[in-house]
């Protein structure tokens, strides 16, 4: 499913960056159906490390100001992939940031998702959202986006607010299906690499508690989905600059979720 958009702001003094959202590439566990969580480090296997050179070839012409990483192992070789393979983003350094781990599933690491989904509906509740025995909570869960969002918006606006008086914000509608869908006008890029449980409390945070738009039409359901590996999506975030010389989240909006389909594999 696509979805897509038209993005315009006020004439008022705002930074609006681009938010991509990437998770890994496929890993052993993903193929067998199991639970990494934080316990769990494995690398990429041979068809992760492919969709990530994919990603990073799809990517290859789009220009990121900065780079987010989880510090977990196969978030950190997919986006390595990702810039080796981008054209104009050269030796931009990958920030490894903790505050992006995959969730943590306790007990249940190592097991069958499937298994997980067993437990969650014997206690009528839905997975992702479940919380199995000494795993993370949902609220630990978006504390820690809470976090990274306060952090990552500091950054972005310390760094790349002079460019707010160029007009700050991207003008015009996307173009459909491209890899710089919604970067139109728009003078910093932040990629974010994560974990697909991670992102799917993510997106439903930045929708549910940070009043994120949506594309017309876009499907509340696919949104909130598990997004593939590798999959994509795009955001447009709005700054705004207090009176203590803080940023703060003036509005978001999605461009589009879960893109998976590359077209140099």
């Amino acid at each position: 499913m696509r979805c897509y958009s038209v993005f315009n702001l006020k004439s008022m003094r705002t930074l609006t960056f681009a938010l991509t959202l990437v998770r890994h590439g496929e890993t052993q566990y993903n193929k067998e159906g199991l639970l990494q969580g934080q316990s769990i480090d494995l690398p990429l296997s041979d068809t992760g490390l492919h969709q990530a050179k994919a990603a990073g070839c799809y990517l290859k012409d789009v220009k990121f100001t900065n780079v987010f990483s989880s510090d977990m192992l196969r978030v950190q070789q997919t986006a390595e992939a990702i810039m080796k393979y981008n054209n104009s983003s050269s030796g931009l350094q990958i920030v490894c940031e903790p505050l992006l781990k995959e969730i943590s599933f306790g007990d249940a690491e190592g097991r069958r998702v499937q298994d997980v989904r067993d437990m969650a509906e014997a206690a009528g509740q839905t997975f992702p959202g479940f919380t199995p025995p000494n795993g993370e909570t949902q609220e630990q869960v978006k504390e820690r986006i809470r976090a990274f969002m306060e952090k990552m918006l500091q950054r972005m606006g310390t760094e790349h607010w002079h460019r707010s008086e160029e007009g700050g914000g991207p003008a015009g509608s996307t173009v459909e299906g491209g890899a710089g869908d919604g970067l139109g006008g728009v003078p910093a890029h932040a990629l974010v690499a994560s974990h697909g449980a991670y992102m799917c409390v993510a997106v439903r945070y930045f929708v549910e508690e940070l009043r994120c738009s949506l594309p017309q039409g876009c499907d509340e359901a696919h949104v909130f989905s598990l997004s593939p590996n590798t999959g994509l999506s795009r955001f447009l975030v709005t700054l705004r600059k207090e009176g203590d010389n803080a940023f703060r989240l003036h509005k978001m909006h999605c461009v589009f979720v879960h893109r998976g389909e590359r077209t140099d594999q």
